[in-house]
């Protein structure tokens, strides 16, 4: 057979990795890095507006990142308050004209959150361009959206081609603004060369349970270390492992010290997704006990490298955790919780780390993503 043809694929994020912030949309470039796999992939990415520029618009970078050509640019803002939009909307135009000019015209425009959807759709409109618009937002499920961002949303959503949420459960929360389109899920990617099982798993006197995640009120941190108080009255075989940092790192800290459990809980700050990957292979489970997600790339990663999870029952969790793979308990109990963790201290060699990982290569790598998307562009076209 005669190799397929290299599509080119234009992705228009709303949100993606700067030095400013290096996690923000980082699964947007992992969906990318997905992409690139099939076909040729050019990453269009405002970095917003800047009150120092003097032109309308800059490209500020144009080279390849992790082997993608991503092309960022700025723009000033408006003097006429809530109009900075229409330029943002504007500069992503000029910038895809030079494509044009370039002679690289996209088959396929794929934008990441409806905001930068609206762009696409109207480039798509001009050019004949099919549109295709992954949506990650949890403002959807939360019922977060003003007037203004329902009225960008119903216009994007409602004339793309084809809409990919993360979940079904952020599927039904779209459909809930009264917009119709085709649906398909379409997950978050793990790295599975980076997330796999250890071969070499250090040994440890203690149990270990690790919670990776910012350090806010929203990843339930509080019931947790609550949850941790009660099963230290029965036992101290563990101990919590917190990877991440936020504005209430100081606040649980001293909860940990109040309880008189800072013996059982270490606070490691921020580290490298390499440094994650570490933690998560030498954990007995992974926990976080969140109270609202829109996929949680976190559970995903930890179950690429064969561990069980304790999380909340969300209707996100509920499609990726199933008793092979974990226990999943009601937000902001903590009884329930605390019980959940005294069961899986005991139980964690139950699970089949085999069996767990083996969920995530068949349905988060790179390599199956990648093909799920390459089959919807080539359907599109």
């Amino acid at each position: 057979m005669p190799e397929k043809k290299r599509l080119k694929v234009l992705f228009l994020p709303a949100w993606y990795p700067s030095k400013k912030n290096p996690v923000a949309g980082i699964f947007i470039k992992e969906h990318a890095k997905a992409v690139s796999l099939y076909n040729d992939v050019v990453v269009l990415y405002s970095e917003g507006y800047d009150e120092k520029f003097k032109k309308i618009w800059e490209i500020v970078s144009d080279k390849k990142e992790d082997g993608i050509r991503t092309i960022r640019i700025k723009h000033r803002k408006s003097p006429i308050p809530k109009t900075t939009y229409f330029i943002y909307l504007w500069s992503i135009k000029q910038a895809f004209k030079k494509l044009l000019k370039e002679d690289w015209k996209p088959d396929i425009i794929h934008a990441h959150i409806y905001s930068a959807g609206v762009v696409a759709v109207i480039l798509g409109k001009r050019y004949k361009i099919p549109i295709v618009i992954t949506e990650h937002w949890s403002g959807f499920p939360l019922h977060k959206l003003s007037l203004i961002e329902r009225i960008r949303a119903r216009f994007a959503i409602n004339r793309a081609n084809i809409i990919l949420p993360v979940s079904k459960n952020l599927e039904e929360s779209i459909k809930s603004y009264e917009i119709k389109n085709q649906f398909e899920v379409l997950p978050n990617v793990v790295d599975t060369k980076l997330f796999h099982q250890s071969l070499n798993r250090k040994s440890n006197n203690k149990k270990k349970i690790l919670f990776v995640g910012l350090i806010t009120p929203i990843k339930g941190l509080f019931y947790l270390i609550k949850a941790l108080s009660q099963v230290r009255q029965k036992r101290q075989d563990f101990v919590l492992d917190i990877v991440g940092d936020g504005p209430n790192r100081q606040e649980y800290e001293e909860l940990t010290k109040k309880l008189e459990i800072q013996n059982l809980v270490k606070f490691h700050g921020l580290k490298s997704k390499k440094e994650v990957a570490e933690f998560m292979r030498n954990c007995d489970f992974f926990i976080q006990p969140s109270l609202y997600g829109t996929f949680g790339v976190v559970y995903i990663e930890a179950i690429a490298c064969g561990k069980p999870v304790v999380a909340t029952n969300l209707p996100v969790l509920q499609e990726l955790i199933d008793k092979e793979r974990g226990i999943l308990v009601p937000t902001r109990n903590v009884d329930v919780l605390a019980r959940a963790i005294d069961y899986m201290l005991d139980h964690y060699k139950d699970y089949s780390p085999d069996r767990i990982s083996k969920y995530v290569r068949d349905n988060f790598s790179y390599k199956k993503v990648g093909e799920k998307l390459d089959k919807i562009y080539r359907r599109l076209i």
